[in-house]
């Protein structure tokens, strides 16, 4: 008993990854207002999880709000964070003795066939048996196989409530993704209706220069062409919205009949997102905690591999109540009870219980390099958006110039078309292109609010590894 104490196998660390001291893509971006983002603490909404605040898009917030409660695949990974608890408090079972107590009375006859002599008609007469044993059984955990199975399954159990959080986040960024994606579409819908209502005054303007014959039918027909092209664009606009929105409804576990988003461009640019130093990563994304847990829980698999080497000390205890008789059933002298302890060892297993402790060992080698990857491609994802901010941030900028030369183009051959100097093929040419730019721009836009989006999730979205539950929480059922 004394040897309780000891448990063989190796001892966790936990493996070194490959952390850089520095994001390549600093995040010292400028935004179109020539605004730089500095390095900051999260506000508060992002501390306690509720990133999408730093938005301040009240339907955003709301329809984010019902992700948690009514997404039905978090349910499913709740569910699951649940029986992996449960797990861990019948793994801990496992260091306490099992007490079972039952209660019998049984009628039996000998074959008279079995018997003979003078005793026969006595020793085959029916008898009845009153019993009330209890058996007490302890397996000594001698060499932590037990305690690293509690071990084991409280990781379990961590990975468990970091995956449960990885999908929440992972549907709160979809969702946002999705929100700022339909109002982009909105942004595009908005442009081309003014386009049309443009493009309808155009028409005029050529139908009535046809009819004071300074025009040609041909003038005609190309405005016309470009009105209906422009009108069929608008109309197709209508399937991408439609596909944002039901997306969206699903995600907040609602048909896509019960759900209808508000009509709007988007108005602002993407806020400041601090992102840190690259060591914090490793705490604030669950993935990442995941991965790390999955590697412990794969480590305290080869202690038990390896303690299956060592002989197993089980105690053993039962006692109880027989008689014969029921009035004497519940008495001092119908009492019985036996004691004692075993120990057993595998002799021979045919390499058995070698073979497992080298798959283990090979289960958690492969743990160590999936918890690398998953490490490196958080930095991956981290320093795609950020270049993606950077990036599109410029082309916004020339974007912005863009519209602003093609506006001016689209008003000078007007006039010069008007004046008789150019062909209408030329202000054809020129609106082509001006509607072109602002229907980049506006994607630009919204694809800036999806990296920012992208970017929250790739740095955890404010959630940290210290939120995971402990091992004593878990026994709890906290």
């Amino acid at each position: 008993m004394f040897a309780g104490a000891c448990a063989v196998g190796p001892k966790y660390q936990r493996p070194s990854a490959p952390v850089p001291a520095a994001y390549k893509e600093a995040p010292g971006v400028i935004d179109q207002e020539g605004n730089t983002w500095k390095e900051a603490h999260p506000s508060e909404g992002a501390k306690k999880g509720k990133w999408w605040e730093i938005y301040n898009d009240s339907e955003l917030n709301g329809l984010e709000e019902q992700v948690s409660i009514s997404n039905q695949n978090i349910k499913v990974a709740e569910a699951q964070f649940r029986e992996a608890k449960d797990a861990v408090r019948i793994a801990r079972s496992g260091l306490f003795p099992t007490v079972m107590g039952s209660a019998s009375i049984v009628t039996s006859q000998t074959s008279r066939t079995l018997t003979s002599g003078t005793t026969a008609n006595l020793s085959t007469a029916p008898r009845t048996t009153y019993n009330l044993p209890v058996d007490l059984s302890y397996v000594a955990d001698l060499w932590g196989s037990i305690r690293r199975s509690v071990t084991a399954s409280a990781a379990a159990a961590q990975v468990s409530d970091a995956q449960l959080e990885n999908a929440r986040l992972t549907f709160q960024a979809d969702l946002a993704s999705d929100y700022f994606q339909l109002h982009g579409t909105d942004g595009n819908k908005d442009l081309l209706e003014r386009t049309v209502k443009s493009y309808e005054q155009y028409l005029q303007l050529t139908q009535n220069r046809y009819k004071g014959g300074i025009a040609s039918g041909g003038d005609v027909a190309q405005a016309e062409t470009q009105l209906e092209t422009a009108r069929a664009q608008l109309i197709d606009l209508q399937v991408t919205r439609a596909q944002f929105e039901h997306a969206i409804a699903i995600l907040i576990g609602k048909p896509p009949a019960a759900l209808s988003v508000t009509e709007a461009s988007i108005k602002t640019l993407p806020p400041a997102i601090p992102a840190g130093v690259p060591s914090q990563l490793l705490e604030r994304r669950p993935d990442i905690a995941a991965a790390e847990r999955a590697m412990a829980a794969s480590n305290e698999q080869i202690g038990i591999a390896q303690a299956a080497f060592y002989p197993t000390l089980s105690l053993g205890a039962s006692g109880g109540l027989e008689s014969s008789k029921f009035l004497k059933w519940i008495s001092w002298p119908s009492r019985f009870w036996s004691v004692g302890p075993q120990l057993a060892e595998t002799l021979f297993d045919a390499g058995r219980r070698r073979a497992q402790t080298d798959q283990a060992r090979a289960a958690f080698d492969a743990s160590v390099a999936s918890y690398r990857q998953t490490v490196l491609t958080s930095f991956q994802q981290v320093e795609d958006n950020l270049a993606a901010l950077r990036v599109l941030g410029d082309e916004a900028k020339a974007e912005d110039n863009a519209v602003n030369a093609a506006e001016r183009s689209v008003q000078i051959s007007t006039d010069q078309y008007k004046a008789g100097t150019v062909s209408y093929l030329q202000v054809i040419t020129t609106q082509a292109i001006a509607l072109q730019d602002e229907r980049t721009a506006v994607d630009i836009l919204t694809r800036r609010m999806v990296a920012s989006v992208l970017l929250v999730e790739a740095l955890g979205g404010g959630w940290d590894a210290s939120k995971l539950p402990s091992t004593q929480d878990l026994v709890k059922g906290n």
